[in-house]
């Protein structure tokens, strides 16, 4: 598995990187769970750290906007983000979906083909109303995008454990790899929670607030990066 973390700042970036992070992620907890920073925040973070990770960026929790979503992707790629990632949060429908990450990819790899789009849906999707993340798997590889990701919509300290359960989990991650996706996992997850991810097996597993201690608004604290880099298989 490649851990995942997301950073605000370029401070924040280096205390990723230099704990182990395997991919950096520009976000803006402010905004949502996955919240868009501003296009020179990752051009520095790319700075900062490019030449050790790899960077993404968050594009948002996205309505049905298949054209709004579409330029915020080519204007995370221009910025130079590697993985563009984008939240499905207020899509109900399998059709909506498909037009929304069709477009979102069809924007990335027109720009540059190297690029990954990560298509995320919600392990709380039933409380948000939101389609369910099973479904999104095959609309990924219908469309052409490389990794298919769940996240918690609302965060409020509950976890995708709590919503989904372990057999649902690997069912997502099988499902997902089956169709020649890479998968990626996130949500209040926990150290508590590395036991069952690592035979649940993601390729990605996503994190923020565990490694600020617990409070996502607070600072990356790069030994907790460590830690948990350790206790992963």
């Amino acid at each position: 598995m490649k851990l995942l973390v997301s950073p605000i700042n370029t401070e924040e970036a280096k205390a990723a990187a230099n704990g182990g992070a395997d991919i950096i992620d520009v976000k803006n907890p402010k905004e949502g769970s996955l919240g868009a920073n501003f296009p020179w925040v990752i051009r520095s973070v790319k700075e900062a750290v490019n030449s050790i990770r790899p960077i993404s960026a968050t594009i948002g929790d996205m309505n049905y906007k298949p054209g709004t979503a579409s330029l915020a992707a080519l204007g995370a790629a221009v910025a130079g983000a590697e993985y563009v990632k984008v939240g499905l949060y207020d899509i109900q429908t399998r059709e909506q979906a498909l037009d929304m990450v069709e477009h979102v990819v069809k924007s990335v790899k027109d720009y540059d083909p190297t690029r990954k789009v990560v298509i995320s849906g919600y392990s709380d999707y039933k409380r948000i109303n939101s389609i369910p993340v099973s479904e999104l798997p095959s609309v990924c590889a219908e469309c052409g995008a490389d990794v298919v990701m769940m996240d918690t919509g609302i965060k409020d300290g509950r976890s995708t454990f709590e919503f989904m359960t372990n057999d649902e989990l690997s069912s997502f991650v099988s499902s997902a790899k089956d169709l020649g996706l890479q998968t990626a996992i996130a949500g209040t997850i926990k150290f508590e929670d590395m036991d069952a991810l690592n035979q649940i097996g993601p390729d990605i597993i996503g994190i923020r607030g565990c490694v600020c201690g617990g409070d996502r608004t607070s600072s990356i604290q790069q030994s907790l990066v460590e830690e948990l880099k350790s206790i992963m298989t």
